[in-house]
């Protein structure tokens, strides 16, 4: 069985991740949207979050998947 990995990145994961709260990781995302210049709709790819917060990519998708 194939796991597929996801390439957009959502608050609970940004919780999961940091062991931070709700509000923290809308803070985060919201942060990495202004950095990109993206709008209120648009989302935040893994890429774009492991890139801002200095984390290994592949280590945070093994962590995702688990």
């Amino acid at each position: 069985m194939v796991k597929l990995t996801r390439i957009v990145i959502y608050v609970k994961d940004v919780q999961r991740i940091t062991g931070k709260s709700e509000r923290y990781g809308r803070k985060i995302l919201n942060k990495i949207k202004a950095k990109h210049g993206k709008q209120k709709h648009q989302l935040v790819s893994l890429a774009e979050f492991c890139e801002f917060m200095g984390l290994n990519q592949q280590e945070v998708v093994k962590y995702l998947n688990d």
